[in-house]
């Protein structure tokens, strides 16, 4: 089974979302976040999508029970040598935390790269 970690741009959607959990949930892949992006997600659902704070934070609440084991770990002190934009660095940090070889994005420039040839 392929791992994958999920950038929060595609954890903000609705449907986009639901249909990746739905996927992950029926063993096709393994997922994997972190808590900045989980944070990311949160966020920008109560400031881009106007949610209310309680419902995306209960969102974030079941997810994280729904999938346990999602939850990266080590990425920050990684997270520093990476070598793409920096805004987008703990992303790639938790895929190689993960070891994670895809990355489910928006974001066109890490979705074709490998996380771990981002290392230096």
């Amino acid at each position: 089974m392929f791992v994958a970690v999920l950038d929060a741009n595609v954890l903000f959607p609705m449907l986009l979302r639901d249909t990746l959990l739905r996927v992950a949930s029926e063993g096709c892949f393994r997922v994997h976040w972190s808590p900045r992006i989980l944070e990311e997600m949160t966020r920008n659902l109560v400031s881009d999508y106007g949610m209310q704070p309680s419902r995306a934070e209960a969102l974030r609440t079941v997810m994280e029970d729904a999938f346990p084991e999602a939850n990266a770990e080590g990425w920050e002190e990684i997270e520093p040598a990476m070598r793409n934009d920096p805004k987008d660095r703990h992303v790639v940090a938790a895929a190689v935390a993960a070891e994670a070889p895809i990355i489910v994005t928006s974001n066109i420039l890490i979705s074709v790269i490998s996380p771990t040839a981002l290392l230096p």
